[in-house]
């Protein structure tokens, strides 16, 4: 198998098992078994199971305002591609869930998945601009003290976070000079490389054009305040209710929901395994440590929180291969960064389908 031979994803499963360490460490199983078994479940899974499904369809609406420079498409394919691509990053190691998106979009409506690839990316530049905004409401208004562990990992995950941010600010104003860089840079490692990823940051630069457009960006922003300041937190939220965690205030409630929400943002940055296992663990007892939150019962917060999400994700993106006939098998062998170059095959995919 060729990913087993790929020391990346040995380093991701090294990563779990170190944070999956530091999650557990001074932690009694039999306190946290007990902490799940006493947990509302009717009140988790009934808040938490439409949110995770709601969060994947405004992603689908999101993204329409940004594939719209390519061509418009219903918000039925981005949906299928969106929860496709989510469900990958839980099965299929090295994140590659962003990759598949381009790729299953593509075919289902023969566009170029080089040019969907670049909204993807910008997509993922606008999540982290609303992340860094609500990063910076949290320390500004609530004045939360991070902590030792929390500065050492959050701030060098939080410049990686902004610095995708920069290269699109200036490959909106000098795209052209950016597209030339790319290209003599990389020529000097492989001429076939520098020509695939020298066009995609060309598309990419094209798929700028949905943030010009004053109708798209003002929708593109609505959309993305509605992702991460509403749906986002209400896991969170709900999982402090379902354990009957008295925080002092609902005031304090929420804002140690938002806080949690942050720090498992930062966290799933980090490489790890599929699926976020240790690293999303950690973050929720980091979190609510802040709040006096014991040890046992934040890990089991986090562990019921990351196994509703990482069940209803995985079973709604394999709902869509089933209904559309198609295998797991067949997305890793398309989840190749060299795929995004190809156009669809011919006689595979279905006609263009628009709005």
């Amino acid at each position: 198998m060729k990913r087993a031979r790929d020391p990346r994803v040995w380093l991701g499963l090294v990563i779990t098992a170190l944070f999956l360490w530091l999650a557990l460490r001074d932690v009694s199983f039999a306190e946290v078994g007990k902490a799940i078994a006493q947990a509302n479940w009717p009140l988790l899974l009934g808040l938490s199971i439409p949110a995770h499904l709601g969060a994947l369809w405004i992603r689908a609406v999101r993204w329409r305002y940004l594939t719209d420079p390519i061509q418009p498409v219903s918000v039925g394919p981005l949906f299928r591609a969106t929860a496709v691509g989510f469900m990958a990053n839980n099965l299929i190691p090295l994140r590659v869930g962003e990759v598949i998106r381009a790729w299953y979009l593509a075919r289902e409506v023969g566009v170029s998945s080089s040019a969907v690839f670049g909204t993807v990316v910008l997509e993922r530049v606008i999540d982290s601009a609303v992340f860094l905004l609500l990063v910076g409401g949290i320390v500004g208004v609530y004045g939360l003290r991070l902590g030792a562990e929390g500065v050492a990992v959050g701030l060098p995950l939080l410049f990686l976070l902004s610095a995708p941010m920069a290269f699109v600010a200036a490959l909106r104003f000098w795209p052209e000079p950016l597209v030339r860089l790319t290209g003599v840079v990389l020529r000097r490692f492989s001429e076939p490389v520098a020509v695939r990823v020298q066009d995609m940051v060309g598309s990419f630069a094209e798929g700028l054009g949905a943030i010009s457009r004053g109708g798209h960006l003002f929708w593109i922003f609505v959309h993305s305040v509605l992702l991460w300041l509403v749906v986002s937190v209400v896991p969170f939220w709900a999982a402090i209710q379902a354990f009957d965690l008295d925080l002092g205030s609902p005031a304090r409630t929420l804002a140690a929901s938002y806080v949690t929400l942050t720090a498992v943002g930062i966290a799933v940055a980090v490489p790890s395994a599929p699926g976020f296992f240790g690293p999303y663990h950690y973050a929720c007892r980091l979190a609510l440590a802040r709040f006096g939150v014991p040890g046992a019962q934040a890990v089991a917060l986090g562990t019921l929180v990351h196994g509703i999400f990482w069940l209803t994700i995985t079973a709604a993106g394999m709902a869509v291969l089933a209904a559309r006939r198609t295998s797991l098998h067949e997305l890793e062998e398309h989840s190749e960064v060299q795929q995004l170059s190809e156009a669809p095959s011919p006689g595979k995919d279905p006609p263009p389908e628009r709005r």
